[in-house]
């Protein structure tokens, strides 16, 4: 299996993760806050629970150099977005709802989520060198 095959099929559990940490949300933390609050914390979460994950995987199959770990963020953000948007989109959501996520002068920080993706395995290829 190539390098790459390999860096596409390990975003496939981040689904699973993220799936996990909307359950957490929705079934714990929306009990003691605002759905507005849930969502920052959920987004702290998701974010931690990220860095676990991709610290096993850059670990466990270390990217060859820099530019390789900044291309398997990259594809993974890539990766992200695609189904964000469109199962978003599939769910019936508008292209505003969906982008409005991402107002930080909002208090919306879900755009974290995604840079975090991009730059992670870069951050972790770097410190476990």
């Amino acid at each position: 299996m190539t390098i790459e095959l390999r860096y596409v099929l390990a975003w496939l559990p981040m689904l699973l993760i993220a799936i996990a940490n909307g359950l957490l949300r929705e079934a714990i933390i929306k009990k003691y806050v605002s759905d507005h609050r849930a969502h920052q914390l959920s987004t702290v979460t998701l974010i931690l629970f990220f860095a676990v994950y991709i610290y096993f995987i850059v670990r466990r199959y270390p990217p060859q150099s820099e530019s390789q770990a900044l291309l398997l963020g990259i594809i993974w953000v890539i990766l992200t977005l695609i189904f964000e948007f469109g199962f978003g989109r599939y769910r019936g959501n508008s292209w505003q709802t969906l982008l409005s996520e991402y107002n930080l002068l909002k208090g919306k920080i879900w755009v974290f989520i995604p840079a975090w993706v991009a730059l992670a395995p870069w951050v972790f290829y770097r410190l476990l060198r």
